[in-house]
């Protein structure tokens, strides 16, 4: 399991790092990850969680970025996100189920508008320019991974 794992790490960090570069988080690394997640739990490595929980963490995942970005749309007739954020988190949900999919997004949320901001007043963040939200997913989603979720919803008061 530890082997496997650190597969999962060192893809979240090739994702963080190309979607920081690009902007882009590429679909041969975020669909091989969902769909791995998907077999380790149906194949019982992922210890408590079942393949009913993954499906429902890609599901919750993909569903509520996906919500997200249509309602921003809505109301601002721009996009404020990109499709591969839907399938990085639908990814995490595979592999950490539905439960973890609230606080990987609180706490993205939270480091990217912190990291936005400062580079923002740093005058780092050029004009036009925006974050990229995949980095703070998948930073979210390692803490969530390496901390365990019981211990991450104590941090945020659950």
């Amino acid at each position: 399991q530890a082997l496997l794992w650190c597969g999962v790490v060192a893809v979240l960090l090739a994702l963080a790092l190309i979607d920081w570069d690009t902007t882009v988080l590429p679909d041969a690394l975020t669909l091989p990850l969902l769909w791995a997640g998907l077999v380790a739990a149906a194949l019982g490595w992922l210890p408590g969680l079942t393949l009913v929980q993954s499906l429902g963490g890609v599901a919750a995942g993909y569903l509520s970025l996906w919500s997200v970005y249509w309602l921003f749309k809505l109301v601002t007739g721009k996009e404020g996100m990109g499709y591969g954020d839907f399938k990085l988190l639908g990814a995490l949900g595979a592999w950490l189920g539905w439960q973890a999919i609230l606080p990987i997004v609180l706490m993205a949320s939270v480091i990217g508008a912190v990291v936005g901001l400062g580079m923002k007043a740093s005058g780092s963040l050029r004009e036009g320019r925006f974050v990229p939200f995949g980095p703070f997913l998948a930073g979210g989603g390692l803490v969530v991974m390496l901390a365990g979720l019981p211990v991450v919803l104590g941090w945020i008061g659950w």
